[in-house]
């Protein structure tokens, strides 16, 4: 199993009030990992994809994704929230777990299909939805998400 997603890169009791709080979460953590250059550029890059349509899946989880030439590698980050937060999604109900996807510009059509297409099939599996929702180990959400990544 790969360790693309590192336990590092998963935040859990997070306390965020709004989709914008969320998004800005992200972008922030992307710079502090070394996943990006500029929070302000990643956060303009998930806010224009929010905009083309929701990434909120189903049963409380959303996977907003950015693609920007301020990210410096592909990176996952998780962010588990104390409290369902209001975010358009597919079943009208609020998320408390964003699985965000961070893609280069250059990587755009590889990497970013690559991950979005695994990632939706994570999110299809009781097993990975009860796991996350489950647990407060960042370890263990992790390794969940790498066993999905990895999976052909």
């Amino acid at each position: 199993m790969s360790d693309f997603v590192k336990a590092e890169n998963v935040f859990v009791e997070s306390g965020i009030k709004t989709r914008e709080d969320m998004i800005r979460f992200i972008s922030e953590k992307a710079v502090e990992l070394g996943v990006a250059d500029d929070a302000d550029t990643v956060n303009a890059a998930f806010l224009a994809r929010e905009d083309m349509g929701e990434t909120g899946m189903t049963d409380g989880f959303a996977v907003p994704h950015a693609k920007s030439a301020a990210i410096k590698r592909a990176a996952v980050l998780v962010v588990k929230n104390d409290e369902p937060i209001d975010w358009p999604s597919f079943d009208g109900k609020p998320i408390d777990v964003a699985i965000a996807l961070l893609v280069p510009d250059d990587e755009a059509g590889t990497v970013h299909i690559r991950l979005l297409s695994k990632t939706a099939v994570l999110l299809m599996k009781d097993e990975f939805k009860a796991l996350v929702r489950g647990t407060d180990d960042p370890q263990s959400i992790a390794d969940a998400v790498n066993a999905g990544i990895d999976d052909e």
